[in-house]
């Protein structure tokens, strides 16, 4: 016989002499434990082989966790409706239907039931329906000397979470979210009051803060609150508007002004009239440009681009930068004149970062959009997903806490988020790998250039990282300047260098 048989016989010998010390203490248990089990939780293992099941109970049982054992499918599901168990740990391979099966029967009784299914010979298409089917989690038998308890335990807290988190409804509803300004903290409180104060006079606003701290926003809600609610309300992204194209967006053109004007344009100024214009990503605004905004600013009028007649400018302006537009003044890429008639009233948005106490609330505000809009069921938060969000230091802020939400809404298998759903961590790992590829790519330039190639290989890097950073966006320039680390008016001009260099 050889050591890897003989190992096995011994462990078999081992579980089946567990397996008989506990069937002659069942007896005895079973009165106690039927007599009183409302503090104890409730595990129920199914598994067609009873030296298994003998094992199970003999590493998982304790004075706080009673285990039920089942050998078949059908006694398992008789079992379920009858105790009502915290958590399911079953064989796939099963009779009379199978594991699979049992998690779809058990799913449509108890929608939240915890199901983690196992098996030494599943297929990857077993491990994926399962989780589809709404499976906690699929361990394959191999890993269990290793890891059962931790994965049994994990499971079972996340019930009792659940179960906690399903005790208590949202605090707050989306009516009373006002304009989404979602947030309790100090921080957010004094940006609400400065709103207050300023949203009823007329005079221009400047709004900073990083990007996706939520400047649209507070420009949504400083119109809400104005005497011009009644008007439009435009936005325009001055980052996201090519150069040659912006002059025309903001103040219209005539027919024929410049090549491809084939008729008359009406530009935002106009639509907006007696209403509000948010100039977002002002920084990024061309000099010509801005000497035309000043214009408005001080005169109350403006031309469109092609044309000598002034038209008056009865519109509210607000802007918003994620820049240090003081340094942007020495630089001479922003007008300074510009600059004191923007920055009459300033409101500085704070990173969600430092204001922890926010993430909560804008978390549960963005589960009830998703179930309001998605007709799905409401998920909540458990305790330690939002132990792990309040840990983030969520560099893209708002916006990136939404995105994540959203993420962990789809990978959730229970109606409520548990920290595993929340994939904060595989952007590091994504860098890591990215971080490689471009040391060897670097390596293999050099490599090159070494050899005697004549290859420019800081322009053609910047050619070649602009190009594909558009392709992998695609096309959007904003998140491909972010991509990069420029700013958008500088991918544009080096995007023109390469049509230029073919």
């Amino acid at each position: 016989m050889s050591p890897k048989n003989c190992g096995r016989t011994f462990a078999q010998l081992i579980c089946r002499e567990l397996f008989k010390i506990t069937i002659l203490g069942t007896v005895a248990m079973e009165a106690s434990n039927l007599r009183d089990t409302s503090d104890r939780q409730i595990l129920l293992v199914v598994d067609p082989d009873t030296d298994f099941l003998a094992w199970s109970k003999h590493q998982l049982e304790t004075p706080e966790t009673q285990v039920l054992l089942e050998t078949d499918s059908e006694s398992a599901y008789k079992t379920f409706c009858l105790r009502k168990p915290d958590l399911i740990f079953s064989e796939v391979h099963l009779q009379p239907f199978s594991g699979l099966e049992l998690l779809i029967r058990l799913r449509k009784l108890t929608p939240d039931a915890t199901v983690i299914l196992t098996s030494a010979f599943a297929a990857n298409q077993n491990v994926i329906e399962a989780m589809k089917l709404g499976a906690f989690d699929f361990v394959r038998k191999e890993q269990l000397p290793f890891n059962f308890k931790i994965v049994v335990d994990a499971a079972l807290k996340a019930t009792a979470e659940l179960r906690a988190a399903s005790a208590f409804p949202p605090q707050l509803t989306l009516e009373q979210y006002q304009d989404n300004m979602v947030g309790k903290s100090d921080a957010l409180q004094q940006v609400f009051k400065m709103i207050g104060k300023v949203a009823a006079s007329d005079v221009p606003v400047m709004i900073t803060g990083e990007s996706g701290s939520g400047k649209e926003l507070v420009a949504r809600a400083l119109h809400h609150y104005s005497y011009r609610n009644h008007r439009s309300f435009l936005a325009i992204n001055c980052a996201a508007v090519p150069e040659n194209l912006l002059e025309s967006e903001l103040f219209g053109h005539e027919r024929g002004a410049f090549t491809g004007a084939t008729s008359q344009r009406i530009g935002r100024f106009e639509q907006c009239e007696g209403g509000t214009l948010f100039l977002d990503g002002i920084g990024e605004m061309p000099l010509a440009v801005q000497g035309k905004l000043l214009r408005v600013l001080q005169e109350k009028e403006f031309s469109r681009v092609g044309s000598n007649q002034v038209l008056k400018a009865d519109v509210r302006i607000l802007a918003a930068t994620n820049q240090n537009l003081k340094e942007a003044i020495l630089r001479k890429t922003f007008r300074e004149d510009l600059f004191y008639r923007l920055n009459v009233i300033c409101i500085q948005l704070p990173p969600l970062r430092a204001r922890t106490e926010d993430i909560r609330l804008l978390a549960e505000y963005f589960l009830q959009k998703i179930a309001q809009q998605k007709h799905r069921p409401l998920l909540k938060l458990s305790e330690e997903a939002v132990k792990v969000l309040e840990a983030y230091s969520w560099p893209g802020n708002v916006r990136e806490l939404q995105n994540t939400i959203q993420r962990a809404s789809l990978l959730a298998t229970a109606n409520v988020l548990l920290p595993k759903d929340i994939p904060l961590g595989l952007v590091k790992e994504d860098v890591e790998v990215d971080e490689n590829a471009i040391q060897r790519a670097v390596e293999t330039l050099f490599a090159l250039a070494i050899k005697g190639s004549e290859v420019p290989l800081l322009p053609w890097l910047q050619k070649e990282l602009v190009k594909r950073a558009i392709k992998y966006t695609a096309e959007d320039q904003i998140q491909a300047a972010k991509l990069v680390g420029i700013t958008p008016l500088a991918l544009r001009k080096q995007l023109e260098r390469n049509t230029g260099n073919g």
